[in-house]
């Protein structure tokens, strides 16, 4: 289209559960209003699970510039800060550029960080990472949770002992710090923040749609989009299984099929139960969280552009979201 006087200064924040239909819309509002599709998704970051992960395919991000997306090594650890580091020098280029920046996904605490900022945490000595994985890969998340519990009662107490990778973030964190996650929370926020202009945009679709979505979804990851093999192909690498990258949905089901731990059939409905559970709780995030967003319930991708395109284009024009 001719953007004529629209301004590109400003930013689209684009959240919603898993399935609901995020990818499909960023790419049609990059397509419409010449952005910039940039990735605020925990686990599409790494390269290695497109597949498993809902990754938009080669040939969806060949429709628009995509940014962020399998840009890490699945061996790697990306925080919240580093990934704010990285969208935000992402956000400026497209201001350079005169693109629209257009961050999509559903890591709440990613959007967050990059609009209110956290308190810094000092980075964890790779030795005492090192050390804590071997021991958690050893003994298990019982030694981890009762290390916890002598230093950081309040969090080991919080966290379920199947937390794997949150289990070892406060241990590690209480360990070189001295200071509990929890209060390292709630110390005032630091570090940059976006600052342009931008608006809310948020999805929340009916809960029953949204989990026969996921459910169909994972039917086609296992049963014709290469799910298995995927999976396969990534436990070769033999990674560390506390890394984040190990924990996406759908890998520790696969890999206990993969083992012939459980059966086929348990495996999927092992992964839609968590698949489920996590578009439950992004659900509520969203509902809880982004109370200013212009909101839509729609279910399929004309209905999502009808409700959004008008509002995009009145924040261009504006700077009003």
């Amino acid at each position: 289209m001719d953007q004529g006087t629209l301004n590109q200064k400003g930013c689209v924040l684009l959240a919603g559960p898993t399935a609901s239909g995020k990818s499909a819309l960023a790419i049609s509002l990059a397509r419409e209003f010449d952005g910039v599709v940039i990735n605020a998704d925990s686990m599409q970051i790494y390269k290695g699970l497109r597949v498993i992960t809902a990754r938009p395919s080669e040939e969806e991000e060949s429709l628009a510039p995509h940014r962020l997306y399998g840009v890490l090594e699945p061996d790697d650890f990306c925080s919240a800060a580093r990934w704010r580091d990285m969208a935000l020098a992402e956000i400026e280029q497209c201001h350079i550029d005169n693109k629209l920046p257009i961050l999509v996904g559903g890591t709440g605490l990613y959007f967050e960080i990059l609009t209110k900022g956290i308190a810094e945490i000092p980075p964890i000595s790779e030795k005492l990472r090192s050390d804590l994985r071997e021991l958690q890969r050893r003994e298990g998340n019982e030694v981890i949770q009762k290390r916890l519990q002598t230093k950081d009662p309040e969090m080991a107490e919080k966290l379920n002992i199947g937390d794997s990778q949150r289990l070892l973030r406060a241990l590690e964190v209480v360990e070189e710090t001295g200071v509990p996650l929890g209060d390292w929370h709630k110390r005032a926020a630091d570090g940059p923040v976006l600052t342009c202009p931008r608006a809310w945009l948020a999805l929340t679709p009916d809960r029953e749609w949204l989990y026969d979505r996921c459910n169909r979804r994972l039917d086609w990851m296992v049963e014709e989009g290469g799910g298995v093999e995927e999976v396969a192909a990534f436990l070769d690498l033999n990674l560390d299984p506390s890394l984040p990258s190990m924990k996406a949905l759908g890998v520790p089901e696969i890999s206990d099929y993969l083992k012939n731990s459980i059966t086929k059939e348990e495996m999927l409905e092992r992964a839609k139960r968590q698949t489920r559970r996590y578009a439950k709780r992004q659900l509520t995030w969203v509902r809880n969280k982004m109370t200013d967003a212009k909101t839509s319930s729609a279910q399929d991708l004309e209905s999502l552009k009808a409700d959004f395109f008008s509002f995009i284009r009145h924040f261009l024009l504006t700077g009003e979201g």
